[in-house]
């Protein structure tokens, strides 16, 4: 059997898939973990393009970190929980294949911004426009999010 066919036929691929509701609650689950993670990072992001200045980029930050954290704790296991039901699907599909890239482009788009221009933050913290690294970041977030939902919507006509 391959190794997709493995994990589709483990008792929580089965289950997801014959089940009447465990797919769609977990998917429900999904879904506001997704809009609880794009929902925060967007705040971010606007603030970093240059609106509301008025407001602490580093107390936005450390107010919605954690939001952002947890939020994966619903994505997480019930992205996996629906990919167990069609693993064979997902990984066969150039579309999943392109979320999973849009993923990893923007986790490693935070880490550089974290890493680099938010390190200079209490320059720009309150009240002045941030500098064109951190507002490229935030533009770039914004994008690779939108067009990770995107690809999420479209894996279901696919």
């Amino acid at each position: 059997m391959a190794p997709m066919g493995v994990i589709e036929s483990t008792a929580l691929g089965l289950a997801m898939r014959q089940s009447m509701w465990l797919y769609p609650v977990v998917e429900i689950v999904h879904l506001v973990g997704i809009a609880l993670l794009v929902g925060s990072i967007a705040v971010f992001d606007l603030r970093l393009i240059g609106f509301s200045r008025g407001l602490s980029v580093r107390r936005l930050a450390a107010h919605l970190l954690p939001w952002t954290l947890a939020s994966f704790l619903l994505i997480l296991p019930s992205g996996f929980m629906m990919f167990a039901a069609h693993a064979s699907d997902f990984i066969a599909s150039n579309v999943f294949a392109l979320k999973m890239c849009l993923i990893l482009a923007a986790g490693t788009n935070a880490a550089l911004f974290h890493a680099g221009a938010m390190r200079g933050a209490v320059n720009w913290d309150v009240d002045a426009m941030p500098p064109p690294a951190a507002r490229a970041a935030g533009a770039l977030s914004l994008l690779l999010w939108v067009s990770v939902i995107a690809c999420g919507r479209l894996l279901a006509y696919t």
